[in-house]
């Protein structure tokens, strides 16, 4: 009994695992794929129903939880944050609703309803939600190619909504089916290079409004931007570019003292409002209105009713509202998230992605029934809210109360808001989004990372928001292909004294054994790769062979394979190491495998494969493959000495 305890621990074969029946490793690798964590692990091992009821309340809404450890310190700091996010969300809303050619009161009820939603059901304790320039600009651009604004306001009002709707339901049914690894497709090089090329587009459509342009392009690349802008130099306004460019100096230098100084981090987050009240006081004062300034117009105060009936699902308006909807809401999602995992890495807790996905996209679909902008995390809001102190999500709720009575009593002191200042306020939170410097580094660290960002960044500038957010992530996939269907091999020697095996390429120092060729495999063997991995294998095996026989060393006896970074393998695999052993053998080589997963190993089982290989050449690690394959060959060795 003693020995077949310690039977495992031996240097020498893997005790193969028993079987489980198909069905219950069927379910297991479901639940494992696409429900790795238990939703009701919170709650289901609690005593008594009141208890069970609340900590299942506390899962599905956290503001259960944060909101019963609340004490008058956290509400305080709470308070100061989220007053001091709504003096920024007010200028941002007006402008992004600009943005997304849409009326200025959708961009504020974006920072009055949603926020509410997410205070019970995000998990991050500085997210700021709110309209961003990406996600607006975004959605325009998608929705102008099938509606002119300008043409028929009101079904592009009604598809934009629907879209926020529909952009809700995809961000939902990501969170509740576990599927945000489709958000990882956009890495961090494309999501670099995406930001930077809509950054650079947005930044030069505001100079439609720096410069006082009535008409101007609904297209979104540079090529007719640019023409757009310099076909009307007739047009051009002095007195709303002189506006435009003090405004936007002023902006940069509160955000320069802001970044010097972190305890005035309130000079930059109220510079925008700031902007917006002195540009409504000049150009009242001085009636730019009638010197061709353009302003905002009349705002009608109150609160808007539900808007649930604005909802378009007929064709063919319906099809390019999804389109826009679901591109919308994966560039919002990817945001967001990342936003959210910056802070909660920094203040050390941790963030639900699915619940995250769950909320944004709850937040997106009340918003549409509540003629609200698309919202995400904006960067910008979020770093307010956490410099500003706040705890909870409580700063979005007191964010929501502040804007409602702006909407409700205040709204018509805005009429006289220059759309330069909006304009600048624009500019002023996107060029900061424009990383030169970080696009060229990446050549530097990972060149292909480097193709991917100025793939996204061009196709976006000169073809459309789509177009560089499809070559981005179609580079992305090129890349995670040639990583699986051409896995990298290597060889492996032994560090001198000790039982550590390392690539060869990497540490010279490291030694080969003599009649052993060692083989590492960094990647799953499926069907895709199987026949590029039995070629390249024999070709190592040849070269190797050549080599010995060129330095007259002793033949080759054993080839191992490192199986460490294999986590799976298929049938395909399967046959080819099937003929790979038949391959050897044939050579008069042996072949053994090294640290293979438990998944491997059941399949190698089921298939018969692990008969054809031998259980005694499967071993723990690459040493007891060198040690148990030196004792057999020495068994081997006095067995043939015998007469």
């Amino acid at each position: 009994m003693e020995e077949a305890a310690e039977a495992p621990r031996r240097r020498g074969s893997v005790p193969v695992p028993p079987a489980r029946p198909f069905l219950d490793s069927f379910r297991s690798n479901v639940k494992e794929t696409f429900f790795p964590d238990d939703p009701l692990r919170d709650f289901r091992h609690e005593k008594g129903w009141r208890r069970r009821t609340l900590a299942a309340l506390a899962y599905v809404f956290p503001v259960v939880g944060w909101l019963s450890q609340c004490t008058l310190s956290t509400v305080k700091s709470d308070v100061i944050a989220g007053v001091t996010i709504a003096s920024l969300a007010i200028p941002q809303g007006i402008s992004y609703a600009k943005l997304a050619n849409l009326p200025p009161l959708m961009g504020l009820y974006a920072s009055f309803v949603p926020p509410l939603v997410y205070a019970m059901m995000g998990t991050s304790k500085h997210m700021a939600v709110g309209p961003v320039a990406t996600a607006s600009l975004v959605m325009a651009s998608l929705l102008e190619s099938e509606v002119v604004p300008a043409e028929n306001p009101t079904l592009y009002l009604h598809l934009a909504l629907t879209a926020t709707l529909l952009g809700g339901i995809f961000q939902a049914a990501l969170g509740i089916l576990r599927l945000g690894f489709i958000i990882d497709f956009l890495s961090h090089s494309v999501i670099k290079g995406f930001m930077g090329g809509t950054a650079t587009l947005v930044c030069l459509q505001q100079l439609k409004g720096v410069l006082g342009l009535k008409h101007f392009t609904t297209s979104t690349d540079i090529i007719n931007v640019l023409r757009a802008i310099f076909s009307q130099t007739h047009e051009w306004r002095w007195e709303t570019a002189v506006m435009g460019i003090c405004f936007l100096v002023f902006l940069f230098i509160t955000r320069y003292i802001s970044k010097k100084k972190p305890n005035l981090f309130w000079v930059a987050a109220l510079s925008p409002l700031v902007s917006v009240i002195l540009g409504s006081l000049v150009v009242y004062l001085l009636h730019l209105e009638n010197h061709g300034v353009q302003v905002i117009g009349f705002l009608k105060k109150g609160i808007n009713p539900p808007s649930l009936s604005n909802l378009v699902f007929t064709q063919p308006h319906l099809t390019i509202a999804l389109k826009a909807g679901i591109i919308t809401g994966i560039i919002g999602l990817a945001e967001a998230i990342a936003v959210g995992r910056i802070f909660a890495i920094a203040n050390n807790y941790n963030v639900d992605g699915n619940k995250e996905m769950i909320a944004f996209g709850m937040m997106n679909i009340v918003g549409s029934m509540t003629s609200c902008l698309f919202v995400a995390g904006p960067f910008s809001r979020s770093a307010v809210n956490a410099n500003a102190g706040c705890k909870t999500a409580l700063s979005n709720v007191i964010m929501s109360v502040m804007v409602m009575i702006i909407l409700m009593f205040l709204m018509p002191l805005f009429q006289h808001t220059p759309s330069v200042v909006l304009s600048a306020i624009i500019m002023a939170a996107m060029l900061p989004l424009i990383h030169f410097g970080e696009m060229f580094n990446l050549w530097r660290i990972d060149a292909f990372d480097f193709v991917a960002c100025m793939g996204s960044f061009f196709g976006v500038i000169f073809g459309s928001i789509e177009i560089g957010l499809f070559i981005g992530v179609a580079l992305n996939l090129v890349r995670v292909l040639l990583f699986i269907v051409r896995p990298k091999t290597f060889t492996l020697g032994n560090m001198p004294n000790t039982s550590v095996f390392v690539r060869t390429d990497q540490y010279p120092q490291s030694q080969p054994i003599p009649g052993y060729l060692i083989l590492r495999i960094d990647a799953p063997i499926f069907f895709a790769n199987a026949s590029y991995l039995k070629e390249r294998l024999e070709r190592w095996i040849e070269d190797e062979e050549e080599k010995l026989k060129f330095k007259g060393n002793p033949d080759l006896q054993y080839i191992i394979l490192d199986f460490t970074a294999v986590a799976s393998i298929d049938t395909s695999g399967i046959n080819m190491l099937k003929e790979l052993k038949d391959s050897l053998k044939k050579r008069g080589l042996q072949l053994g495998l090294a640290s293979p997963s438990s998944e491997v190993i059941k399949k190698l089982d089921r298939s018969g494969a692990m008969n054809v290989i031998g259980e005694e050449l499967i071993f723990l690690t690459v040493d007891d493959a060198v040690v148990g394959c030196s004792s057999r060959l020495s068994k081997e060795s006095v067995h043939d000495d015998i007469p």
